[in-house]
């Protein structure tokens, strides 16, 4: 039997306008999130989604809450059209997205982790300021060698953050080693390597001493165990306890999102359509390239969103298939 897995984005997917078009379905949206979330935060989310300005939401700190306030009105839209997901998994942030979906988070407080998780990534980059870049056209095990050596010649960090997709690799690190990756790729032949419009150095050992004052405000919330699948983007693995979700959340912060492999664990647990929850259409081109013979749908303006659910039903109807 078929299933519907959920995928949501995380940060790069945000832009001036978001979520919008879901007011003109669901004026009700408003109160129910965003003017809790603005409560909540102390901060005009809601204004900075819908008005921007850009600048704004390129702080790491409001792009999280932002992006993830999206997907989750989304998801809220999406089910109350009867669109329900068989598997969850998230890119980076987007797996806080995915946990409000599977009922292992409450939203409020996956909300205020997501706030709190961008303030520290962000001081982070205020101490020992890093980037990230995009290396396109070389395999894996070729930009970790890469790595290796940029760092050995510059005496600074640079690792692999993102194993996006065959072909597609994100690193991250202290200015001086990324800028040398990036010369050293384009020698060996990849297609591209530039430098992403990014707020911190994510996903690399920089990260690794907020991980202990992260995993302090993980203790103040309760995690439940999923009620749908949830896949790992640290381990791309299923996992089905509290308390392994809990060390997955902490390991995120510095570990590698391992995007190709979390697809294709969600291919091996039965889906065979995606829908990417969110704003931006990132993870459905990576989905397409990752498994060319899986649907995607995408969800982030009014005509892509309304295609999405007739065709969801659609497929969801099917004899044999299971939502």
């Amino acid at each position: 039997m078929g299933k519907t897995a959920f995928v949501f984005p995380g940060q790069g997917s945000q832009r001036v306008g978001m979520g919008l078009h879901l007011l003109e379905q669901r004026p009700d949206l408003i109160d129910t999130y965003y003017r809790t979330a603005d409560e909540i935060l102390g901060l005009p989310l809601s204004r900075l989604c819908w008005e921007g300005p850009q600048e704004a939401l390129r702080d790491t700190a409001v792009t999280q809450p932002a992006v993830f306030l999206t997907g989750i009105a989304t998801l809220d839209v999406l089910r109350g059209r009867g669109i329900e997901p068989a598997l969850v998994a998230g890119h980076s942030l987007g797996e806080y997205t995915a946990l409000v979906a599977a009922a292992v988070l409450d939203w409020r407080d996956a909300l205020r982790l997501v706030r709190r998780r961008g303030e520290l990534m962000a001081a982070v980059n205020a101490q020992v300021p890093g980037r990230m870049a995009a290396v396109i056209g070389l395999d894996l095990a070729t930009v970790e060698d890469l790595c290796t050596k940029a760092a050995t010649a510059t005496g600074q960090v640079v690792e692999v953050a993102n194993d996006n997709e065959p072909g597609q690799v994100v690193v991250s690190g202290q200015d001086s080693a990324v800028q040398r990756l990036c010369g050293d790729a384009q020698d060996a032949g990849a297609v591209r390597a530039v430098v992403l419009d990014v707020g911190a150095p994510f996903h690399c050992s920089l990260m690794a001493d907020i991980e202990e004052e992260f995993a302090a405000e993980l203790d103040k919330v309760e995690l439940r165990a999923p009620r749908v699948p949830v896949v790992s983007g640290v381990t791309a693995d299923l996992v089905d306890s509290a308390q392994g979700i809990r060390d997955r959340l902490r390991r995120q912060l510095a570990g590698r999102v391992r995007w190709t492999g979390t697809v294709r664990a969600l291919t091996v647990a039965g889906a065979d359509r995606f829908v990417e929850v969110g704003p931006g259409n990132v993870l459905s081109g990576l989905c397409r390239r990752i498994e060319p013979d899986v649907p995607v749908h995408t969800t982030n303006d009014a005509r892509r969103l309304d295609r999405t659910i007739a065709q969801a039903g659609r497929e969801a109807a099917r004899p044999g298939a299971a939502a």
